[in-house]
């Protein structure tokens, strides 16, 4: 459910801006004009990540081996802000953005689900949601671009880039408050009362990619408006801390992951003064990984690590508000 939504959420996005660069045609629009071309931009933003979420599970590493036997979904929509910072050369640019979260509950709950029936390991056991406090949490990013379009005789109005950069993400939840659902047996449901689970995420994606902006004119008799489009893809690595801090013992799980993110942008910029310009932007990251699961409980001598059905993703949609300062 969460892909699909995402998924469309940024395609409606993608094409309503193809949709306004159809209606102003730059190449026929003598109104596009370039902005003024200073080095340096601050752009402090606004974030919010509706339907997002990062989630891990892992299977049973005994027979009869079931996968998944255990799923954990963390939701991610919660308020962010933060600022980017580029400097434009003649050649290429270079930039670095900084994100923290600026709001604590998510707006919808955490689940977790069991598959834990030896012999019926396809049905679903036990069902939580709980609320999930997203605690301080930071995400960084950094790129360089290369100009290309004189050398590929592009018009005016049309710059594309190649690029390679970085994300690092670090995600801290606290899950609380939540109520259980035993799908058989005398207890059916069991209220969890105070906080349950603390989860931390750490995410590196190391990525390449194309960056375009397409001139849009006046349109509608507006303001010089830009569209901004990134595609990218690469390497990703993640960890993962779940501290279950109800159970009998002290009770760790460990996730080491690799796999790969796919990223897209869109978003339009509308020029307000030679130093100032204001944004919208649609962005969308989904980063899948395979690896290893290790469970640790000191009080009863236990250490495992194993990889069957261990995987460790993350799907997030953002709407993002900006505000260009140029000098």
């Amino acid at each position: 459910m969460h892909e699909r939504s995402s998924s469309r959420f940024f395609l409606t996005a993608v094409l309503a801006c193809m949709l306004l660069a159809g209606y102003s045609d730059a190449s026929e629009n003598p109104a596009v004009t370039p902005p003024v071309q200073l080095p340096w931009s601050v752009t402090p933003k606004i974030v919010f990540n509706p339907g997002s979420h990062t989630s891990y599970e892992f299977g049973n590493p005994f027979p009869p081996g079931q996968s998944p036997l255990s799923r954990l979904e963390f939701p991610l929509a919660t308020w962010w802000g933060g600022v980017e910072l580029r400097r434009d050369f003649p050649r290429f640019s270079i930039g670095i953005e900084g994100l923290t979260n600026i709001s604590g509950d998510a707006d919808s709950k955490m689940k977790d689900s069991d598959w834990d029936d030896e012999q019926n390991p396809t049905v679903k056991t036990i069902y939580s949601e709980s609320s999930c406090r997203q605690e301080r949490s930071w995400m960084v990013k950094g790129d360089i671009d290369l100009k290309v379009s004189d050398w590929l005789e592009l018009p005016d109005w049309l710059d594309i880039r190649p690029l390679a950069g970085f994300r690092w993400q670090y995600l801290d939840f606290m899950v609380h408050d939540g109520i259980q659902y035993t799908l058989y047996g005398s207890t059916p449901i069991e209220l969890l009362p105070g906080d349950v689970l603390r989860f931390n995420q750490t995410w590196w994606n190391y990525f390449a990619g194309i960056r375009s902006k397409f001139g849009l004119g006046r349109p509608f008799a507006l303001p010089n408006t830009y569209l901004n489009c990134q595609f990218d893809w690469g390497y990703a690595n993640g960890d993962n801390k779940d501290h279950h801090l109800i159970r009998e013992g002290t009770r760790y799980t460990f996730e080491n992951t690799t796999g790969d993110a796919l990223h897209g942008s869109a978003g339009l910029k509308m020029d307000i003064t030679s130093h100032l310009a204001a944004g919208i932007e649609f962005d969308w990251l989904k980063i899948e990984s395979t690896g290893s699961h290790q469970l640790i409980n000191k009080a009863f001598d236990v250490d495992l690590t194993f990889d069957n059905g261990v995987r460790s993703w993350s799907e997030q949609t953002s709407i993002m508000f900006t505000m260009d300062y140029r000098f």
